[in-house]
């Protein structure tokens, strides 16, 4: 006797974002074990990996590769077994019900893939891995793998033929430089949240006089404890506490209301290169102090920049940062918001500027470390006051750090 268990995709899982599936680690007929991977989605954030909710065989297959896995929607089903020697019993149905030739056909067992490459059986390849790699005559030594535990994916042989297909091109009037699905999904992502909400931007000048000094008194003390103390750890403590001062820009428009949460998880965009960018969230930052912070966001972006990431660590994010100052720019506007969010903070390129100072009564220049900082917001939920009340709190939080 068996029973059949859905294999199916929470909102929870992609936060909303657009869902397809990359690569099934597993072929119809094959024996799965509960919490094993066996497809991998990927949104615009990140590839994440969708595990077995029981132990027994894959006996369909609904949502092909490329096709669009929508939330509830059933992806698969497995047989679960209870009897003897259950397992037969379903690869026997399973042989005399497949079609002769489908992308889901039932594989013949430890036959391995055709062609001349021996992939070593310590490192976990997928059919359509081993299928890529032998159609194309690749040696998988010379490709970096973006799955876990570094796991080649049908996505990593794709770019690097893409790549190679480039490389070798010929012409003088232009390349095509063909768009990595990641690069589809920002872009998809960036058009679904300017269409969907209105936005406006607030721009503030900050003096970092006070936290330039406090990093440069505490930095090499944080170095010993292997915490890069980064100018973004304290503009991430400032965007905290004013949160807390103005808790509306913490929040997620809905047509009903404004859903305002408790929790301050905070996203930070951080640039891959070419590959796009993704943004890692630290979680709970309302009680978190300016190590806490400092530590969280070295793993985080040691994470982001290894392709460590797990989908958990992209999800949850309720504020986002945008620190476009670290490749050169003073502005940038307006900034777009990371839906469902309501709002984003940008931050500019630090540099020393001169400004005007009241000293003794009289005004006077002074070269001070400056930076812009701006605040985009939906304009459905909020409005100038919110924004300029919130930008008012975290100038006077940095301009005031205590060293």
């Amino acid at each position: 006797m068996s029973k059949t268990i859905d294999i199916t995709l929470d909102e929870a899982q992609t936060e909303g974002t657009t869902a397809t599936v990359a690569e099934w680690l597993k072929a119809v007929g094959d024996r799965v074990q509960k919490d094993e991977p066996i497809i991998e989605l990927e949104t615009d954030k990140v590839m994440m990996e969708i595990t077995a909710p029981a132990t027994g065989i894959l006996t369909t297959i609904h949502v092909e590769l490329g096709e669009t896995a929508s939330d509830n929607k059933i992806l698969g089903t497995i047989n679960t077994e209870v009897g003897s020697n259950p397992e037969n019993e379903v690869l026997t149905d399973l042989k005399k019900s497949a079609p002769k030739e489908t992308k889901t056909d039932f594989p013949q067992k430890n036959t391995p893939a055709a062609g001349p490459l021996d992939h070593p059986p310590s490192k976990f390849k997928s059919p359509a891995v081993r299928r890529l790699l032998s159609q194309h005559d690749i040696n998988p030594n010379l490709i970096s793998g973006s799955g876990k535990n570094n796991r080649l994916t049908s996505r990593d042989i794709k770019a690097y033929l893409e790549q190679t297909e480039s490389d070798t091109a010929q012409s003088n009037a232009s390349e095509l430089i063909k768009h990595t699905a990641m690069r589809r999904k920002i872009a998809e992502h960036m058009q679904h949240s300017v269409q969907t909400a209105p936005h406006v931007t607030a721009v503030f000048d900050v003096d970092l006089s006070r936290i330039m000094a406090h990093r440069k008194k505490h930095k090499k003390a944080f170095e010993q404890r292997g915490i890069k103390l980064t100018y973004t750890a304290y503009f991430m403590v400032a965007t905290a506490a004013a949160i807390q001062h103005q808790p509306k820009i913490n929040a997620r428009f809905h047509e009903h209301g404004l859903e305002v949460f408790k929790h301050i998880n905070i996203g930070i965009g951080t640039a891959l290169g070419d590959d796009g960018l993704i943004v890692p969230v630290l979680k709970h930052c309302e009680s978190k102090n300016l190590e806490h912070i400092a530590q969280g966001l070295t793993e985080m972006t040691d994470k982001a920049r290894t392709g460590a990431l797990q989908q958990s660590d992209v999800q949850g994010g309720t504020f986002t940062i945008s620190n476009h100052g670290v490749s050169g720019s003073l502005v940038a506007t307006p900034i777009i918001i990371n839906q469902p969010q309501v709002a984003i903070l940008g931050l500019g390129k630090i540099e020393k500027r001169p400004v005007v100072k009241t000293i003794d009564g009289e005004d006077a220049l002074a070269i001070k470390p400056m930076g812009y900082v701006s605040l985009t917001i939906d304009h459905r939920a909020l409005d100038a006051y919110h924004t300029n009340d919130f930008l008012s709190f975290f100038k006077d939080y940095i301009e005031n750090w205590e060293a």
